[in-house]
């Protein structure tokens, strides 16, 4: 069974979160958090700061993942992990594999015409607030 990652990836202040335009399938054109997969024998953490280097440069030293779920599909080979973290100080972000850009965090992340992931995104958006101080408080 084949293992994705996906970032949720909060600004220093909490009060935006790191997303990037798809520039292929799926999901060609959408928003869409950064991420990617697993290879095979490793570790889910390694994975997710492999993942967020390559596709941002941002390095384990400037934000500490925390897992926060999984979702398995059953009618596909796949699983998801979903890691969340804070940035420590500013950074600059830099990729090619997809636009980045920090969204707001005002907006509809439902919205099936504008992200990715089925409204999954509004779905983990929505869990993160709701254990804020514990996902943030140890930082």
């Amino acid at each position: 069974m084949q293992g994705y990652n996906v970032i949720m990836l909060y600004g220093k202040e909490k009060d935006c979160i790191l997303m990037c335009k798809r520039k292929k399938e799926p999901y060609l054109g959408l928003y869409n958090l950064v991420g990617g997969k697993i290879e095979t024998g490793e570790d889910g953490f390694s994975a997710a700061y492999r993942e967020l280097y390559e596709e941002t440069g941002i390095t384990k030293n400037d934000v500490k993942l925390l897992h926060l779920m999984d979702f398995k599909y059953y009618l596909q080979p796949c699983y998801v992990e979903v890691y969340v973290g804070r940035l420590k100080r500013d950074v600059t972000v830099t990729g090619d594999e997809n636009e980045l850009f920090w969204s707001d965090l005002s907006q509809n992340f439902f919205d099936m015409n504008t992200y990715a992931g089925e409204g999954n995104i509004g779905h983990m958006i929505e869990q993160v607030k709701l254990y804020e101080k514990q996902i943030f408080d140890d930082e």
